[in-house]
């Protein structure tokens, strides 16, 4: 194709054209990601208040306290996808297909087979808990949750099994097709929740088939078609999937494990702490002020996407130069998505009403301000936890995530019971656990990229 002649569509074409071959694939991927995610985040938002009009408000609570519970049970992958991720990037790397191909039909065996176990197992036990005891709902709704809870189960471990390709694809620098894929399944979801609300009454079980078959099907058909097509080179086969190869998986994979079981600690278990210390109508307010200020996280990670793998093949490429040049980038592209979040607490009162409808839930400016410090410092520290995860130097990270997930229920509990603090005590622990990400990760940044120390503790 022809450089276009107008002087400004020239500079453009030049900036998606030219530059290193990692860096256009990340940029055409951003620019790919900017418009998917703008649907993604529009249709979630309007998935908010279809579910109220649905159901009310206490009864969405439950909804969201017990979707955060089943993310429990992503601690059964044993960091098997994060492990993929890295080293189906390293294999690709080296031009080394049979290899990629094995490290993908390694894991899809044995995250086949552990969650289908594990899935047995929970649909016994859901039988057995009390939901009613330990969610603080009314008695006259245990049965129904019951029944959701068996609804969650099924499509989250069956999703946890077909979502690896999402892996790949990001494994691939290619996040803004896994992206279409999410944004595939939430629009199936919103169209059925719409009918819903126009043709039945309101029902938990209805609401969890909306929101969980949709994405599952659509996921499904994901790895039937690209495994025909542009993957079917690492397509996977139970005879590539090799016992020692897990082994090397899980090596790497153990460690992002660990870590994967902080972040449920400190962010899955916020809705169930909610409900039992609170209520489940406190989980929805809660929420709503998170999703809001999520919004803003998720244009950042949109930029941020290809970073990890792209730093992955950097590393491994011995290009230290790119992901110094790229963490500078992100660091200004930051200021003013801060700047913006500023905007959006200024005028969080009237978007929540003009959202949701007036006076349909009652949301505090301190609520408000915490999720957007919260967030802040999430996207700050985000940028340098993905260059080290990418890097695979996880020791400090993995050393940390054991104190502070215990740290962040320790500190939680504490507010609640001896300071008596709301739900915002459940904010201020989130924003003091995460003291790896915004202090230690940009300190261990600068001792391999920067001083570039001899230490092996950096690197580790």
């Amino acid at each position: 194709m022809n450089r276009p002649t107008n002087r400004y569509i020239g500079k453009i074409y030049d900036f998606f054209t030219k530059g290193h071959e990692r860096s256009i694939l990340a940029k055409k991927n951003i620019l790919a990601s900017f418009f998917i995610k703008g649907f993604s985040i529009a249709i979630s938002l309007l998935i908010v208040p279809l579910s109220l009009k649905y159901v009310n408000p206490s009864q969405y609570g439950i909804w969201l306290t017990l979707s955060s519970m089943v993310a429990w049970i992503s601690f059964f992958d044993i960091g098997f996808t994060q492990g993929l991720r890295n080293k189906f990037a390293e294999a690709k790397a080296k031009g080394d297909i049979l290899l990629a191909r094995i490290y993908v039909s390694t894991t899809y065996f044995y995250i086949g087979l552990i969650f289908i176990i594990v899935w047995v197992v929970l649909l016994i036990v859901s039988q057995i808990v009390n939901w009613q005891t330990l969610l603080n709902i009314p008695a006259d709704l245990e049965k129904e949750v019951s029944r959701v809870v068996i609804i969650i189960f099924t499509y989250f471990c069956f999703q946890f099994v077909f979502r690896i390709i999402n892996t790949m694809l990001i494994a691939d620098q290619k996040p803004a097709k896994a992206s279409f894929l999410d944004l595939s399944g939430q629009m199936v979801s919103l169209i059925i929740i719409f009918l819903l609300t126009r043709f039945t009454k309101g029902s938990l079980i209805n609401l969890g088939l909306a929101i969980g078959i949709a994405p599952t099907m659509v996921i499904l058909a994901a790895n039937l078609i690209l495994f025909k097509t542009q993957y079917k080179d690492y397509q996977p086969s139970i005879k590539l999937a090799k016992k020692e190869y897990a082994k090397d998986i899980m090596n790497l994979g153990l460690k992002f494990f660990v870590l994967q079981i902080s972040s449920i600690v400190q962010f899955q278990t916020t809705s169930f702490l909610i409900a039992h210390y609170f209520s489940t109508l406190q989980v929805t307010t809660y929420n709503i002020a998170y999703k809001y200020f999520f919004t803003l996280q998720m244009i950042f990670m949109i930029l941020l996407s290809p970073l990890w793998s792209g730093a992955t093949d950097a590393y491994n490429s011995g290009d230290i130069q790119w992901i110094k040049s790229v963490v500078k980038k992100y660091l200004l592209f930051l200021i003013p998505l801060i700047m913006l979040g500023a905007v959006m607490l200024a005028f969080a009162k009237p978007v929540y009403d003009l959202w949701l409808g007036k006076n349909t839930v009652d949301i505090k400016f301190h609520i408000s301000l915490l999720c957007y410090i919260f967030f802040s410092t999430g996207m700050f520290a985000s940028i340098f936890v993905a260059v080290i995860n990418g890097i695979g130097a996880l020791k400090i990270q993995f050393i940390t995530s054991i104190l502070t997930s215990i740290g962040f229920l320790v500190i939680s509990i504490m507010l609640i019971k001896r300071f008596h603090l709301g739900v915002e005590s459940i904010l201020i622990a989130s924003i003091v656990s995460n003291v790896y990400g915004y202090l230690l990760a940009p300190i261990q940044y600068y001792h391999i990229f920067i001083k570039k120390s001899k230490a092996r503790i950096w690197y580790a």
